[in-house]
């Protein structure tokens, strides 16, 4: 067993110590006991391991730190953990804007959803992969290049000015999008394949969440709302890390502003052409959609109806209004008709009460004839007697109606003699004269 003898100096003691002067024993000390002491502890297992294994210092912390090594990138394994290629290791340092920063680490399937952690994560599995002391300790013969390419990747990503300025440009995280024929293969294919187009595109919008493309089943609204966003999309791409190096001596400031406008004049074109290149993919994205063309057959259908139904209530509007104008001439006719018969009839009830008023009249003429003109039998009427006769009875029938003419046609038909037939015109003479249509003595031989 080893031993050490280690020398230390006693603590220097107080000027009022007086230990001496006032120690008072309390007890005596017990019979010494001999013992001993092995070493423990983490440097106890470090010396036992190089013991056993015959192990010089520099070789055991050689070997231990490659076992940490291991240790750190099982740890780290799974989600930061990738293949390096061969030609990524031989990178130049010097061209490290052209290197891919997210491979450099092993971020390659995360880019820009890649946290802060797991980049600190994956910069320490580098570091303890790649370190220059760790190859020099291994014998490699590899140059430190790639571990500035680490460093480089470390220092881009964890500076969120530069890393956005890298993921501005950063096309390997873009999703390229489908040909029409693959978008068309089936309905489920149009939203798998250009659903992570826009999911890709939508890391470069000012507003977030970006709405996304959606399914079968998203409405109208959705649709519109999505395609309108799009539509006027607004990106913070601004690609500065593309821009051409600005010198930084200060004598050459005419080249410095040169390279100044140069740099603004490129990043607008490429703005310019970035904002065509997306608006051409959401027309592409537009001109294949189903849903599109299903809203669309649905408005015109909905269009089509209310032009049905608007003819519909105007062919019935205009059916009612042929029908009321069919019924108000029927009626009209109807009517015109009623009149020209009601007129025809009228007209033939006024000829027949004409001529039976005529007739009546011939009745009443020749009853004062048929009664000798009331005179006795055998006495002959002389011309003046006949007319101032038939004078009287004009005027009598010039004074009575139709319905008056009647009744004294009827009192007087057949009627032969003398005294009846006078006595019934006297009678009625009588009656007109009472009812003031005859003057008295108006009438002379039919009223007396």
């Amino acid at each position: 067993m080893t031993t050490a003898q280690i020398s230390l100096p006693l603590p220097v003691l107080p000027e009022d110590w007086s230990a001496p002067n006032d120690f008072k024993a309390i007890g005596t000390l017990s019979t010494p006991n001999q013992r001993n002491l092995e070493p423990v502890g983490p440097h106890f297992l470090a010396y036992a391991r190089r013991k056993r294994h015959k192990r010089t210092f520099s070789e055991d912390e050689r070997i231990q730190a490659n076992e940490n090594v291991k240790k750190v990138e099982e740890d780290d394994g799974g989600d930061i953990s990738e293949t390096e290629d061969p030609l990524m290791l031989g990178r130049d340092a010097k061209d490290w804007k052209g290197q891919d920063h997210y491979a450099v680490l092993g971020l390659s399937k995360h880019r820009y959803r890649a946290t802060d952690s797991q980049i600190k994560r994956a910069h320490r599995k580098k570091v303890l992969r790649h370190h220059p002391d760790k190859r020099a300790a291994t014998g490699s013969s590899e140059d430190d290049s790639f571990f500035k390419c680490i460093q480089k990747a470390f220092e881009i990503l964890t500076d969120p000015v530069k890393r956005r300025q890298y993921d501005s440009v950063d096309e390997s995280a873009n999703v390229d999008p489908p040909s029409k024929k693959a978008a068309s293969k089936s309905p489920s294919a149009f939203y798998k394949l250009w659903g992570p187009v826009f999911e890709s595109e939508a890391r470069f919008s000012k507003t977030q969440p970006a709405p996304l493309l959606g399914n079968d089943k998203s409405t109208k609204e959705e649709v519109e709302q999505f395609y309108n966003f799009w539509f006027n999309f607004e990106s913070w791409r601004s690609f500065e890390y593309q821009d051409e190096d600005v010198p930084d001596d200060n004598e050459n400031r005419d080249q410095k502003r040169h390279v100044e406008r140069k740099n603004n004049n490129a990043r607008k074109k490429k703005k310019t052409e970035d904002t065509a290149r997306l608006r051409q993919l959401v027309d592409d994205c537009l001109a294949g959609d189903e849903r599109i063309k299903k809203f669309k057959k649905e408005a015109r259908a909905g269009k089509d109806k209310k032009r049905l139904d608007r003819e519909a209530e105007e062919k019935r509007i205009a059916d009612e209004a042929k029908k009321a104008k069919e019924e108000e001439e029927k009626l009209l006719k109807e009517k015109e008709e009623a009149e020209k018969v009601e007129k025809a009839e009228g007209k033939k009830a006024k000829e027949a009460a004409k001529n039976a008023a005529k007739k009546n009249k011939r009745i009443l003429k020749g009853s004062v004839k048929d009664a000798n003109y009331l005179l006795s039998e055998g006495q002959e009427a002389g011309a003046k007697r006949i007319d101032e006769i038939l004078g009287d009875v004009d005027a009598v029938t010039g004074r009575i109606d139709n319905e008056e003419l009647a009744s004294l046609a009827v009192k007087l038909g057949g009627l032969k003699m003398a005294e009846e037939v006078g006595g019934i015109w006297k009678d009625e003479v009588k009656r007109l004269e009472s009812e003031g249509k005859l003057k008295a003595g108006e009438v002379r031989i039919l009223g007396s």
